[in-house]
Order: C-alpha cells, then sequence, then structure tokens
C-alpha cells in the first residue's frame, strides 16, 4: 500500500525528482531524467515495481521530518524504544552522473536498521541483473539502464531485492549512494557522501540566498520557489507540471494524467513568479524555452512540449500497474498535447509582452517575429470551437476562457507594439480585440445568472473565468465580474475551496468526485484582492496553505471530504499560483505592483 500523496517529499538535482516517503521509501523515480521511464514505480503498483527503502528494523514510536533549512535537503527522524536516527535524502547537483544520497545517522542509542532496494525498471516491471563488482559495489543493468550501488555495509539478495540489516549507533553514519548511468557506459566513478552534502547544502543556500522576497510568507514562498526550482529541467529551462504520472484527481477514479511536461498555460503565472522574486535567470530560460518550444508554424503550436521540446508525446497505459489505490488507468504520455487550446496563444503572447515590460534580456527580432506570426494565425482561428484550458476530451466548445485569451493575445500584441515601437497591423489587431471582447460579453455571459459562463450558451459555470480581471479583460468592480465571482461562491465551492468544474454538471463519470483544485482557489483569492476584498483573499489563501503537507508541499487538488491531497504531486501550477496570491496579498497592504496588478492593468 502507498503512502498518502501528502506523506511524500521531494528530492531532486534539477534533471529529475524522487518522492520520499514519511516511512524511508523512496517510491517514485524517472531516472535519467523527468520524463524517462521509472525505476522506482511502487506509488502506482507495488513494493515490487520498484522502490527504495531505508528505516527501522524494529517498531516506530514517532516520526517526523524537516528540509534542512531553505535547501531541498530531506531529514526524516525515526524514533525507537532503543534509540533515534536522521535519515537525510538528497541528490547532488547534477554533476557527469545523477547520484540519490541517503546518510543514516546515529543520533542516541543504538537503532536496528533494514535496508530494501528494487530496482525494476521500465516503469516496474523490467528486473535487472545484478552483479557484485571488485570494490564490493552492486552493479545493476537492464537494457540501456544501470545503476551502481555504493555502501560500507554488508548487502545480499533476497526474492530479487537487494537487503541489508545493520545496526547504527548515537554519533555514526552509515552512507548509501545509488547512481544512475548508461549501461553501454563504465559504471560512474562514486562520489564522497558527505562532501556532496555539503556541496549540495552550499548549491541551495546560495540559489536561495538570490530572493528578493523577505517580507511576509518569505517561508512559504521560498519553500513554493525551491519547489519550483527543482522542477525545472536544467540543461533547457523548462519546467514540469508535476514529476509524476496517474496519481489520481479522483480517487479510485480514471482521471489519472500524466503531467511531466511543460504546458504553455502556466508561461505567464510562472514568469511572474520567478520575476517578483528576484529570479531573472530562472525567468529567462523559461522564456527562452518558450521560445523555442513555440518556434514554427503557428498552425502546430502545443499547449504541452517535452522538457527538450519535444512535439509528440504519445499516450499509452502501463497495464501491469495497478494504480494508486487502484485508480486505473496508469497513463504515460500525453494525448492532450494534439488538442487545439486557443488559451495558449494568449499566455505565450502574454509571457513575451511581460518579459520586456520587466527588461529581461530578449532577442526581440525573433520574439517580434514570432508573435507576429502567431497573432496572424490566431486571426483566423479565434472564433473556431476548442477543448479548452482544462483539455476536454469531448466535443470542441466555445470556451469563455480560451476566447478571453485570445483578446490577451491582440490586447498584449497592440501594448508591446505601442511600447516598444515594433512595426504591426495596429489597426487590424485593434478591431480584432473589440470584435472579441464584444463577442465574449455577448455570448459568454448568461445575464439570468448575472454571470460569466464555461461556453458559449451553457448555463454552467468555470473557475477559469475567475481570472477574467486578473489578466485584465474586465476591472474587479465590473458588476459582471462581481456577479461571476459571487455565482463562483455560491456554486463552485466545496468546504471553503474552489471546484474548477460546475459540480452542477450532469457526466457520464460516477463518484468518486474530483477533489478541488488548489490554484483556482487562489484565482479567486487574487480576484477578491482585486476586488479589494482582502480580508476574504487572505481567508482562502490560509485555507490553502492550512493543507500543504509538513514540508510544505502541495498537489494539484484537495478532496475535503477524505481531507486528502489528490492530483499529481507536487504541483508547479499550486506552487506558482501560492507564490503570486502571497505577493499580491503582501502588495495589495503595500500599494505596490504585483502579479494580478501587472498583468490587469495591460
Amino acid at each position: 500500500m502507498s503512502e498518502k500523496i501528502e506523506d511524500y517529499a521531494l528530492i531532486g538535482d534539477c534533471e529529475t525528482a524522487a518522492l520520499v516517503g514519511r516511512n524511508g521509501s523512496i517510491d517514485w523515480l524517472c531516472w535519467p531524467a523527468f520524463d524517462s521511464d521509472a525505476c522506482f514505480a511502487a506509488i502506482l503498483g507495488t513494493h515490487k515495481n520498484g522502490r527504495w527503502l531505508i528505516a527501522p528494523g524494529e517498531d516506530v514510536t514517532t516520526i517526523s521530518r524537516r528540509y534542512l533549512g531553505d535547501t531541498l535537503i530531506l531529514e526524516t527522524r525515526f524514533e525507537t524504544r532503543s534509540g533515534t536516527v536522521a535519515l537525510i535524502d538528497f541528490m547532488p547537483p547534477r554533476g557527469k552522473a545523477s547520484d540519490i544520497v541517503r546518510l543514516v545517522r546515529g543520533l542516541t542509542g543504538t537503532v536496528k536498521m533494514r535496508m530494501e532496494l528494487v530496482i525494476r525498471f521500465g516503469f516496474g516491471v523490467d528486473i535487472p541483473w545484478v552483479r557484485r563488482c571488485e570494490d564490493r559495489s552492486l552493479l545493476a543493468v537492464a537494457g540501456q539502464d544501470m545503476t551502481v550501488l555504493r555502501t560500507p555495509v554488508e548487502t545480499r539478495g533476497e526474492d530479487l531485492t537487494t537487503v541489508s540489516d545493520f545496526e547504527v549507533k548515537a554519533g555514526e553514519t552509515v552512507p548509501f549512494v545509488l547512481t544512475y548511468g548508461p549501461s553501454h557506459l563504465d559504471p560512474p566513478a562514486p562520489i564522497d557522501p558527505e562532501i556532496a552534502l555539503q556541496e549540495t547544502e552550499k548549491f541551495w543556500k546560495d540559489w536561495s540566498s538570490r530572493s528578493t522576497h523577505d517580507g511576509e510568507y518569505r517561508d512559504l514562498i521560498m519553500r513554493s520557489l525551491i519547489t519550483l526550482k527543482a522542477l525545472t529541467f536544467g540543461p533547457t529551462g523548462g519546467i514540469v507540471a508535476a514529476p509524476t504520472t496517474s496519481l489520481p484527481e479522483k480517487l479510485g477514479g480514471a482521471r489519472n494524467w500524466d503531467y511531466r511536461f511543460c504546458w504553455l498555460r502556466d508561461a505567464t503565472f510562472t514568469l511572474l513568479a520567478l520575476m517578483n522574486s528576484g529570479y531573472t535567470e530562472e525567468a529567462s530560460a523559461w522564456h527562452n524555452w518558450l521560445l523555442r518550444a513555440a518556434a514554427g508554424s503557428p498552425a502546430n503550436m502545443q499547449i504541452m512540449y517535452g522538457i527538450w521540446g519535444q512535439r509528440r508525446l504519445l499516450e499509452w497505459e502501463a497495464g501491469w500497474l495497478a494504480g494508486y489505490e487502484g485508480a486505473q488507468p496508469v497513463r504515460v504520455g500525453n494525448a492532450a498535447h494534439a488538442q487545439l487550446q486557443l488559451d495558449v496563444y494568449g499566455e505565450l503572447i502574454d509571457a513575451f509582452h511581460q518579459s520586456r515590460v520587466a527588461k529581461l534580456k530578449l532577442d526581440d527580432e525573433a520574439n517580434w517575429a514570432l508573435e507576429c506570426a502567431v497573432l496572424q494565425h490566431l486571426a483566423e482561428v479565434w472564433d473556431q470551437p476548442d477543448h479548452g484550458i482544462w483539455e476536454r476530451r469531448g466535443q470542441p466548445r466555445h470556451y469563455v476562457f480560451s476566447k478571453v485569451m485570445t483578446w490577451v493575445a491582440f490586447d498584449r500584441g497592440i501594448k508591446s507594439a505601442e511600447t516598444f515601437g515594433f512595426k504591426a497591423p495596429l489597426l487590424h489587431w485593434r478591431t480584432l480585440r473589440e470584435a472579441i471582447h464584444r463577442d465574449v460579453c455577448n455570448r459568454g455571459f448568461d445575464a439570468e445568472a448575472n454571470a460569466f459562463v464555461e461556453s458559449y450558451g451553457s448555463k454552467l459555470l468555470d473557475a477559469s473565468v475567475l481570472l477574467l480581471p486578473a489578466v485584465g479583460f474586465l476591472p474587479a468592480g465590473d458588476p459582471r465580474v462581481r456577479g461571476t465571482i459571487a455565482a463562483a461562491e455560491n456554486y463552485m465551492m466545496r468546504d471553503g475551496f474552489v471546484l474548477r468544474h460546475d459540480p452542477r454538471e450532469v457526466s457520464e463519470e460516477k463518484q468518486p468526485i474530483e477533489g478541488a483544485f488548489l490554484a483556482c482557489t487562489l484565482w479567486l483569492a487574487d480576484a477578491c484582492v482585486l476586488a479589494g476584498d482582502l480580508d476574504k483573499a487572505q481567508t482562502l489563501f490560509d485555507r490553502v496553505v492550512g493543507i500543504a503537507n509538513d514540508v510544505g508541499l502541495l498537489a494539484e487538488e484537495y478532496d475535503s471530504i477524505a481531507r486528502r491531497q489528490t492530483g499529481n504531486f507536487p504541483q508547479a501550477l499550486t506552487h506558482i499560483a501560492l507564490i503570486n496570491t502571497a505577493h499580491n496579498l503582501s502588495a495589495a497592504r503595500h500599494a505596490s505592483e504585483k502579479p494580478a496588478m501587472q498583468r490587469s492593468k495591460q
């Protein structure tokens, strides 16, 4: 049985990441990169699908854990009747190879420990050949993959598992280092685990010290920023939505998707979160990733890409995995990459505009040429139905938020041309901007409900329309926006959290119900900030923060009935929204401009 989603913590080396349970088991890791096959997949099956457990071999009375300061170094403390040990887990920033270092430190007494290593490449199905080398390291090989385990304690094989039983006394440290390498090369060179710990701590402390935010919510913002950095694929600057696949949005349900890719939907949110926190280098890398990924014909622009900018993210099912608590299917790849989703055009143009406003160093010629090509294409397709921000897999519709973001695309294109002196067909763009605005207000607003709805002709609501004031489509004080906020509060809330879909919708899907969408709850908080209702915004923000796990991590959704986090974990968009809302609340009290104001004033 896997741990609860919120019982996991994250470690990573800025090219991949692992989930470590409170029980000392690493139950998820894709090696060597975020989008590689998993070699530990127990979270989606059983321990036989791969895991790495280090924990006391006796009854544990208390478990506590923390990150060591502003780092991604995890310490888990196990207290037993015979003593206390600390398990320190981390992945050094990527060198020539990728390493996981696990240090077992004796704090008090003498504790009997157990180590079980189950390596299963190919998402939990490929059993490697294991042999002991002359230096007593253990080499495991299957196909293209190889790992090397180095530790001073004795190990043995039991039932296709490498195990070790050992004791740790107060003051002693027992190291374990597992290293990945391509199987056709020589085994990677060993590293010194204590030096690696010092270097990793320095890396994260140096990175964290660059944050320019030292006011309210500093610790919350910092942990979310570190998480965002951990989800960044260093070689390209692309940021994955989450390091996991198929953690269910509905416990026991079928809404299980692969999030190990980079979404254009998150573009502007991400840029503002990074830039407003002082991380212009990461913001520039993300901007440049966007530019490269979207290069080519605008007609072929996708809603998501791989970490290198790959376009074919073919979806298939790993039928041998039972799924997280039985939630099937387990999906690898994401078929939604081929959908038409009009809102991404607006996100791209807005991201480029915000980059210019923030004075990031850009290739203006390449950027503007791409933007003009995108807007030329968008002028021909903005009035088509699409699949919407939530990637619905049914028939396309005229989603209101998609249309709003096409308005944003032309609005930001006009503003960039006017502000920075670029040549553009401004009369044509202004005409389209006005036509789209009129179309949305006429066809996307339900006068009877006094609210903007999910799609043209629908009576249902959608949480994405809470972003209308934040993107500047209408001011927060507009009666239609106030009516939309009131309708969302009336129909879209469950136990104080915002659902992304209207629960009145008749769906073919049966129970269990989807969790509340945490980013949407924070979007409502942002709308309240813009409307001047800071107390309500603060309450919503505190509610989201209150369900973060013990090390400050948040998934995509929250099931308030089961009181559990759901969806892929940790979720970049949730942490990005938390950073932006924290900035919004802080700025509103000090009359400065932060994310909600930066976009809405356009």
